[in-house]
């Protein structure tokens, strides 16, 4: 790690993570290079490769950024979630993921590779992140319906995790994809992030007593 201070680190990384997220979502995961990277932000690869070894270790870096601030966003449920009914929790829950599009498209399409080839110790740093989303999902539930059992978290986030590493497909198509299946006969259905997840949601949050 360079030296210089904590906050100019925190900030050096950043912008590696904004110009990696910038260039993903225009050319996707074999799109990203530690040469384009340099490039977007001007900082020489051996600059960058002082905060990560690999473009997969950056790729997990923007990944565990995207959590964090879910998981903010997870937290602050649990204080309102039990004055709220079924419908007003999905919806709030729905809300936190819409805009997290570059969180769902990395769950569902690279993460495998990334993980493969980032250091352990900075996949633990997602792990961490990942658990921290977990017990989330559980205090929401709990906060909403008390009577809700260590089952019942249990049941409710691991369903729900596995939704989400499914999810983006249905959300968005490349001109390739609908040009195939247009050809294939197949009807376009391309739903709202918010939309998908909200649905899932009311088939698993329990009604109330």
């Amino acid at each position: 790690m360079p030296k210089g201070s904590p906050e100019l680190t925190e900030k050096r990384k950043n912008e590696i993570l904004d110009a990696c997220e910038k260039i993903y979502r225009t050319q996707g995961f074999y799109g990203v290079t530690i040469k384009e990277i340099s490039t977007e932000i001007s900082f020489t690869r051996p600059a960058i490769y002082n905060y990560f070894e690999t473009k997969e270790e950056i790729l997990l870096g923007l990944l565990t950024r995207e959590y964090e601030e879910w998981c903010g966003e997870l937290e602050k449920l649990i204080i309102s979630a039990k004055a709220l009914d079924r419908k007003e929790l999905s919806a709030q829950m729905a809300h936190t993921l819409e805009d997290k599009e570059t969180l769902l498209r990395i769950l569902n399409m690279n993460l495998f590779e990334i993980e493969q080839n980032s250091r352990v110790e900075r996949l633990a740093e997602f792990k961490k992140l990942f658990q921290r989303s977990v017990k989330a999902m559980s205090g929401i539930l709990k906060a909403y319906k008390p009577d809700a059992g260590d089952l019942d978290c249990e049941e409710f986030y691991e369903t729900f995790s596995a939704f989400l590493f499914g999810v983006f497909p249905f959300t968005k198509h490349t001109e390739k994809q609908m040009e195939a299946m247009e050809l294939a006969g197949v009807k376009l259905n391309e739903p709202s992030i918010y939309d998908m997840v909200d649905r899932c949601l009311l088939k698993l949050i329990p009604k109330k007593e």
